[in-house]
């Protein structure tokens, strides 16, 4: 197996700054490309709040932290990211967009570069087709947030060496995280369970079995979730949930993975959840209230 020590994280967004962050916390050098100084700049200051919080609870020495950011370095030139032992893709769920980038770098990159993606919904081996590498493309999904949640599916397609794969899960443990072996199909292990699950809640609300504070609260105190579907949609996003779902039913042509008209209406009136500060919950109020859906 190849040894990981210089990393490159394509997007520097909620996830890839999340990646990055842990990559350069265990001792990677870690390049951060994305298309803009601001996104950049906008992912590095929410490293540094997130390593400083580490601090202030005194899970990380301040000396860890200011070797952590001497680690990291971003650039928005894709040729900088050609000498990395692995880079890990975060951007948008485009697959278009994600292959140009897989192209170019298959052309810049060393022959042992890995190439893995954080995908959530799109399938491996769909990227792993435009390369020339594709016994080198794995998995790596991450959970959000990323410095704080514990796993990783390490995905394997039909083409994915031994050789890659054993590093891909070697490079997830040495970030500190727990991976799992997960399938090459679209969703992979969590989301292929996890979003039939939020899309009935959703149904469930439509069809007025109860409020959205009385699912949420039935989940967490009935089931012992951490959290309730609603709660949870508006973390993750209610625009990415509908992306996702989108993606799972176009592979799948189950129901189950249909997006509801109830998240339709949602996405369309930019109501995404905690980034946009509404969604199943109105988050301009302290505890947050419950939105009227108009149900």
């Amino acid at each position: 197996m190849s040894e990981i020590k210089t990393v490159g994280v394509l997007g520097c967004g909620l996830m890839g700054r999340g990646i990055a962050q842990v990559a350069a916390s265990t001792g990677h050098t870690t390049i951060v490309r994305d298309v803009a100084d601001e996104f950049n700049d906008k992912g590095k200051a929410g490293i540094e709040k997130s390593l400083a919080k580490f601090v202030e609870k005194e899970k990380m020495s301040s000396d860890d932290r200011d070797a952590t950011l001497g680690r990291l370095a971003f650039t928005t030139d894709v040729a900088d990211l050609k000498d990395c032992d692995i880079i890990v893709e975060a951007i948008t769920e485009d697959l278009e967009l994600k292959n140009a980038l897989w192209k170019e770098l298959d052309d810049l990159c060393p022959d042992h570069t890995i190439f893995a993606s954080n995908t959530s919904s799109l399938t491996i081996a769909a990227m792993a087709a435009v390369t020339k590498r594709a016994d080198q493309f794995v998995g790596l999904h991450f959970f959000n947030p990323v410095p704080l949640m514990k796993l990783v599916e390490v995905v394997r397609t039909v083409t994915t060496s031994d050789d890659s794969f054993g590093t891909a899960m070697a490079f997830a443990r040495a970030l500190r995280k727990e991976p799992i072996a997960a399938k090459d199909n679209s969703g992979f292990i969590v989301n292929l369970l996890l979003v039939p699950y939020l899309i009935d809640a959703i149904r469930a609300r439509e069809q007025g079995v109860g409020t959205t504070g009385d699912i949420d609260k039935g989940m967490v105190l009935g089931t012992g979730h951490p959290m309730g579907p609603f709660t949870l949609l508006d973390f993750v996003g209610l625009d990415t949930t509908y992306k996702i779902a989108e993606i799972m039913f176009d592979e799948y042509r189950e129901n189950r993975y249909a997006p509801p008209p109830l998240l339709k209406r949602m996405v369309l009136a930019g109501w995404y959840g905690r980034k946009s500060g509404k969604g199943f919950y109105d988050y301009s109020t302290d505890p947050p209230t419950e939105s009227n859906l108009g149900l």
